[in-house]
């Protein structure tokens, strides 16, 4: 052993010492951090106080502020992500309340549908519902005519509609509301209902004085989270907003790229939805960490399951009839155009053709290019984006290094910039010298990891909690360098976590397109943009196929990460609450 040849001072024998590149390579890691963080964000901020000849200006923000062209995307916005969140809350409270605290039927498989809807891309959903809810095409409207005898002018349904926008973002937003709730109502201790009803509360009163105030802060961040999600989105408002002729700011900031480029004002618009997004967080965590509402003791029994008896049933319809709009009709209408000759009409057995799925697999030119850049920029950004996080983590956690706390900051600034943002600021970072890398994966990879690296490291920071540093103590006593520890003690230890860090990257990077609509060409198309593209020439059929190829992958992962023995249901959560 290495400890036969240490003095009584603990040197180690020279025969034996080796050099110890640790604090380089930490040091490493946190520069290419700051890189990552900083470089795009002060491009940004420069470019949005300049003009054209890079002279300094406010007028980019005069402009922002009293131009009609930008005061009604702010407008709009400020209604579409206001209302979505409040439709979120209406159907993720009862929801998570049936979920968590009831006896309800079939409650897992409740969980694992609003699993589905998360993975589920916006963009994709919004392309579904132009299947469902076209004012003439829609599979919905056309049912509707068939039923009634309707003119075939008539329509139920309009999703190129402020409101159809708002009812699909809602779709795709209301699982991060659920999942904070739930959470908050899994982990309350039953005793306390219990003391109110032993002092003769009903359930109602139990509720209203017990259950709602504790579960009440959740549901605040929820909220917020929900408002900055509907703020943030690019794809949903841009397949449903833009033929409905009116712009978010998502879709205006991205209207700013097109031929001839306004990059100051792309870089002054990206600035509110940045400083409105960190005021947004720092509000949830505020709400999240406070203690005046928080249960303060030792370990307290499960909560007890309210009986809901004869309204069992009616409970698990109801939360079926929800996931109608998120999950089952959408996969369905997916599911008939990519097989159906025509995208808008029902597939029957006689019709079912599988021209659609030969058409994108071997005519179309730019699947195979999409599909390959997919999935190279997502084992590598999942990688390269779980050792990152891994090494930050444990800087953070151990206080390796000076300005440990500094790095924690920045892993997880990144959440607080939109992707839009981002891409306006890494657009206007690579497109010169000496960093050139626009028009190459290398800047698509960049946005992928800059935008998933705080989830990432927040899992490891939390799985590092759980890991005595004792251990690590050991092997550094016995005589390894503190990357050897990382790498042979550590590292084995959070394998699950790791993992679930890994898998949960990839899904970020599939359904991502906020970003790579700013920094993509011909040669860097991923899925994402190619879905994209293929909706605004109308082919409806391609993108059904393409979006089925992208969700069988997306579960394939998350399936196969669960195979791995010890990782099951744990895994999933941490994917689900993610």
């Amino acid at each position: 052993m290495r400890a036969s040849h240490m003095t009584i001072t603990g040197s180690i024998d020279p025969a034996k010492a080796r050099i110890d590149w640790t604090k380089p390579v930490l040091w490493l890691f946190a520069a290419c951090l700051v890189v990552l963080i900083v470089m795009p964000l002060s491009w940004l901020a420069f470019y949005s106080v300049t003009d054209r000849d890079h002279h300094p200006t406010l007028q980019n923000f005069v402009t922002l502020f009293t131009d009609p062209d930008f005061l009604d995307p702010l407008l709009t916005t400020a209604i579409i992500a206001t209302l979505s969140a409040t439709i979120c809350c209406i159907v993720a409270a009862p929801m998570g309340w049936l979920v968590s605290r009831t006896d309800m039927p079939g409650r897992q498989f409740i969980r694992s549908l609003v699993t589905a809807s998360f993975v589920t891309p916006p963009f994709l959903g919004a392309v579904a519902w132009e299947l469902l809810a076209a004012p003439n095409s829609g599979l919905l409207n056309q049912l509707f005519r068939t039923l009634t005898g309707a003119e075939p002018d008539q329509h139920l349904f309009n999703i190129y509609s402020m409101t159809g926008i708002i009812f699909v973002i809602s779709c795709y937003t209301f699982p991060f509301v659920f999942v904070l709730l739930a959470n908050a109502l899994d982990n309350m201790p039953g005793e306390l209902e219990d003391a109110s009803a032993i002092l003769g509360g009903k359930t109602w009163t139990t509720a209203r004085r017990v259950t709602i105030p504790l579960a009440l802060p959740a549901l605040v961040a929820g909220a917020l989270i929900a408002f900055l999600q509907a703020m943030t989105l690019f794809g949903s408002p841009a397949i449903l907003a833009l033929p409905a002729g009116f712009h978010t700011m998502t879709t205006k900031i991205w209207s700013l790229f097109q031929y001839p480029p306004k990059l100051e004002l792309a870089a002054a618009a990206a600035v509110p939805l940045l400083l409105l997004t960190i005021l947004l967080l720092q509000a949830q965590k505020f709400i999240l960490g406070r203690r005046g509402y928080s249960v303060v003791g030792g370990k307290y029994g499960a909560p007890r399951r309210v009986e809901l008896n004869k309204w069992r049933w009616a409970a698990l319809a109801f939360c079926l009839v929800m996931l109608l709009n998120p999950v089952f009709l959408p996969y369905f209408a997916l599911l008939n155009a990519a097989f159906s000759p025509n995208a808008t009409t029902f597939v029957t057995p006689a019709t079912l053709t599988l021209h659609n799925v030969i058409f994108v697999f071997t005519e179309l030119s730019s699947t195979q290019l999409a599909l390959k850049n997919t999935v190279i920029l997502g084992t590598s950004t999942a990688t390269i984006g779980t050792l990152l996080a891994l090494v930050i983590a444990y800087v953070t956690t151990r206080r390796v290094i000076a300005g440990s706390r500094v790095l924690g900051f920045l892993a997880t600034a990144p959440v607080a910039v939109p992707g839009i943002v981002l891409g306006v600021g890494l657009f206007l970072s690579y497109t010169r010298p000496p960093f050139v890398l626009y028009g190459t994966l290398w800047i698509l990879l960049i946005a992928f990891l800059t935008i998933n690296l705080p989830s990432a490291y927040q899992q490891l920071q939390a799985a590092f909690a759980t890991i005595h540093p004792e251990l690590e103590d050991a092997s550094r006593i016995l005589g390894a360098t503190r990357l050897q520890s990382l790498r042979q003690i550590t590292a084995p230890l959070l394998r699950t976590g790791v993992i679930a860090t890994w898998c949960f990257i990839f899904i970020g990077v599939m359904r991502e397109l906020s970003a790579a609509i700013v920094l993509f060409t011909s040669q860097t198309k991923v899925l994402s943009v190619l879905i994209y593209d293929l909706n605004e020439s109308g082919d409806l059929a391609a993108i059904s196929v393409l979006g089925i190829a992208m969700l069988v992958i997306t579960f394939a992962v998350v399936f196969a990460v669960n195979q791995i023995p010890g990782f099951g249901t744990g895994a999933t959560a941490r994917l689900r609450n993610g």
